[in-house]
């Protein structure tokens, strides 16, 4: 796992700002110095075009804009830890966030071992992509190959359902940027991940890779999401702004503005 550098950004850059908090793991009842409720929240890294480091050291993506919309509409503030996605569990679950946001399949596994999730914001697939040059054009054509898969995740899930009928190994990693960089860099042989982040990553350039058509799953949809019942009413402000936003049209903009 990377060193677990926190980068803390201010959500409200047009609101008002706001105070940050020396200790971990503030209460959903904090405030900030404006008297607006204020919450750390955690999120993956690398994980285009959801969030992401972009060209000046921000941090973007639709997962952001998503979370920032709502914060400005039902006024609250917060800090954000850029963490990956283990760290980001790992937090929440300690108390140290009140919330992630990381483009997170809701699934009844999870909420059976304690997550709990806004509304869907959007739905998703998991499919596979390969190294450019490579002949592997089905997941059939997996047999005695290596697959690396980001931990935890439903694209974990997903190769490994599919590991015992077709015969490959599968190999876990931190952080989408390691498993990008297994098969880019000849370790392993495919990577399975959410599929508009794959699509994204290479029409861009980021990935010297190709995706495999017809290797997806069935949808499922990402969620906000707590792991302690006492910060539920963070999911219920999210679950209102996410309702506002998509009503006056500001959910659609944040789309286009990242897929078309």
């Amino acid at each position: 796992m990377k060193n677990r550098m926190y980068r803390v950004l201010s959500a409200a850059l047009a609101v008002s700002a706001v105070s940050l908090f020396a200790a971990c793991g503030q209460s959903s009842s904090a405030t900030d110095t404006s008297g607006k409720k204020h919450f750390t929240i955690a999120t993956d890294k690398g994980f285009s075009p959801f969030e992401f480091e972009d060209k000046d050291g921000n941090i973007a993506g639709i997962d952001m804009d998503i979370l920032k919309a709502i914060a400005e509409d039902q006024g609250f503030t917060y800090d954000l830890h850029y963490i990956g996605w283990d760290a980001a569990i790992a937090e929440c679950q300690a108390g140290q966030a009140d919330g992630m946001i990381a483009g997170a399949s809701i699934t009844q596994e999870r909420m059976d071992s304690g997550w709990i999730f806004s509304d869907g914001y959007y739905e998703a697939t998991q499919g596979m992509a390969v190294a450019a040059d490579s002949p592997i054009a089905s997941v059939n054509d997996l047999a005695g190959k290596n697959v690396v898969v980001k931990n935890g995740t439903m694209s974990d899930q997903y190769a490994t359902s599919l590991s015992e009928s077709i015969g490959f190994t599968v190999t876990r990693v931190s952080t989408s940027p390691d498993m990008y960089q297994q098969v880019m860099g000849g370790q392993a042989d495919a990577c399975f991940d959410d599929t508009p982040i794959l699509k994204y990553s290479i029409q861009t350039g980021d990935l010297t890779m190709k995706y495999v058509d017809g290797s997806e799953n069935q949808p499922a949809s990402y969620g906000f999401a707590v792991f302690n019942p006492d910060k539920r009413e963070l999911v219920n402000l999210f679950n209102a702004g996410l309702a506002n936003i998509r009503k006056n049209g500001t959910y659609d903009k944040i789309i286009a503005k990242y897929l078309g």
